[in-house]
C-alpha cells in the first residue's frame, strides 16, 4: 500500500491492468517520520549533556576521571558498524530476489546486534564495579540515560531484526515486495549512527 493511490494502465484494449505504484510506501514514510522524532529526542539528550559538561571547569568530574575508550567498547562498536553493511547487504540480496542471501544477512545482524547488547552489559558491570552508577553523581547520570536509552533502541532493533527473518524463513518476501526489510534497515542504520556519536562524545571527547 502507498500513501498514493494505484494508477491504473492498459497497454492495449483487453490487456490484464497494470497498477503503477507513485509516492513513498506509508511503510517507509511512518518509519521516516518515527526516526525523525527520534532525532529530535537523541539531540535533546545532546544538548543537555554538552550544557552541562560546559558548566563544569572539570570534565569527566571528580570520580570518573579515568573513564575511556576500553577494548570491550572498541569491539562492541565495531560490531554495530559491521552489522549496517551486513543488513545492507542482506537488502542487496533480495533485491536481486536472493531470498536465502537475504536470510543469512539478516541472522549475521541478529547476532552481531545481540552481542552489541551483551558487551553494553558487560561495560556497565565494569564500570559500576568502578564506582560510575547511574547514581554516582552528573556524568554517571548523563552516561547511563544517554547510552541506556541508546541501548533500548538496538533492543527494539533487535527484535524487528528477528520478526523480518521469520517472515523471510516463510517466504514472504521478493524482489518486489520488501519494503518491511528496508524499513528496519533504515531504523538499524539511525540506531548506528546514534551509537557512532555517543561513542564519539561520552568516549573519545569526554
Amino acid at each position: 500500500m502507498t500513501a498514493s493511490s494505484d494508477v491504473i494502465v492498459r497497454d492495449r484494449p483487453g490487456a490484464p491492468e497494470l497498477h503503477a505504484e507513485r509516492g513513498i510506501n506509508t511503510a517507509l514514510l511512518g518509519m521516516l517520520l518515527f526516526i525523525a522524532s527520534e532525532v529530535m529526542f537523541f539531540a535533546g539528550l545532546f544538548a543537555v549533556y554538552f550544557n552541562i559538561r560546559a558548566s563544569h571547569p572539570r570534565w569527566p568530574p571528580e570520580g570518573a576521571e579515568h573513564f575511556g575508550v576500553n577494548p570491550i567498547v572498541l569491539v562492541a562498536t565495531g560490531l554495530l558498524i559491521l552489522s549496517s553493511f551486513t543488513l545492507q547487504w542482506g537488502i542487496w540480496r533480495i533485491r536481486r530476489d536472493d531470498r536465502t542471501g537475504m536470510n543469512r544477512a539478516l541472522v549475521i545482524t541478529l547476532v552481531l546486534g545481540v552481542l552489541f547488547l551483551v558487551l553494553q552489559g558487560i561495560d556497565y558491570s565494569i564500570l559500576y564495579g568502578e564506582g560510575i552508577r547511574l547514581n554516582s553523581g552528573i556524568f554517571g547520570s548523563l552516561f547511563y540515560t544517554m547510552t541506556g536509552f541508546h541501548g533500548a533502541h538496538v533492543f527494539g532493533g533487535v527484535v524487528g531484526i528477528s520478526v523480518m527473518l521469520l517472515r523471510g524463513l516463510a517466504g514472504q518476501f521478493s524482489a518486489r515486495h520488501h519494503v518491511a526489510v528496508e524499513a528496519v534497515s533504515i531504523y538499524w542504520h539511525f540506531v548506528d549512527v546514534v551509537w557512532i556519536a555517543l561513542f564519539t562524545t561520552l568516549y573519545v571527547l569526554r
